[in-house]
């Protein structure tokens, strides 16, 4: 199975979808991100989380990591490029791109929502922060290994727009800069 754990109202074919709120008709499973003992250990061939990590307070994100990292197969059904074991697919916003938005624009307002959330709802708020190395090092430390970004249009299907694609200005592709680091790890 591929959980698309905090979901929200986006549907991702081929996965099923757990989000903290019953927010749609694609909703397998509601259930807060750090409990997925519904699930039995080694039995997801994949989690998708997308722009979620930063929701977790700094000092909870290794226990996040940790759960998630027990739930994940170390074998799948399907051979893979590169061999098999479950992955982790895991966006976040980038904190070098908050840095290079910020030295281009000088608008605090652009990126408001980038630092702190868009605080519309109570999980809205971001309580942590990243870039490669810094993720990188704690996916190592719980176990995770070939750790390397990846380009959501190689990912994503056609038209489909979630926070992993998510540029500045919005939408920009061309001219805009990358706010998402898209990471994915391998649990062998």
């Amino acid at each position: 199975m591929k959980l698309h754990i905090g979901c929200g109202e986006r549907y991702l074919p081929g996965y099923k979808h757990y989000d903290g709120r019953n927010v749609g008709e694609h909703i397998d499973y509601v259930g807060e991100a750090d409990d997925l003992s519904m699930f039995e250990d080694n039995s997801l061939e994949e989690i998708y989380a997308c722009h979620l990590l930063k929701h977790f307070g700094r000092h909870d994100v290794d226990r996040v990591l940790k759960i998630w990292y027990t739930k994940i197969t170390t074998t799948t059904t399907k051979k893979k490029k590169g061999g098999g074991g479950g992955i982790l697919r895991i966006a976040v916003l980038d904190f070098a791109s908050k840095i290079k938005a910020y030295e281009k624009f000088h608008d605090m307002e652009k990126i408001m929502g980038l630092l702190y959330g868009g605080q519309n709802y109570e999980y809205n708020y971001h309580h942590a922060g990243f870039d490669f190395n810094y993720l990188k090092q704690k996916l190592e430390n719980i176990g995770f290994t070939d750790i390397k970004r990846y380009d959501w249009k190689e990912f994503l299907p056609e038209g489909y727009d979630d926070f992993s694609r998510a540029y500045l200005p919005h939408m920009d592709i061309e001219n805009g800069i990358l706010m998402s680091l898209n990471i994915i790890a391998k649990k062998l």
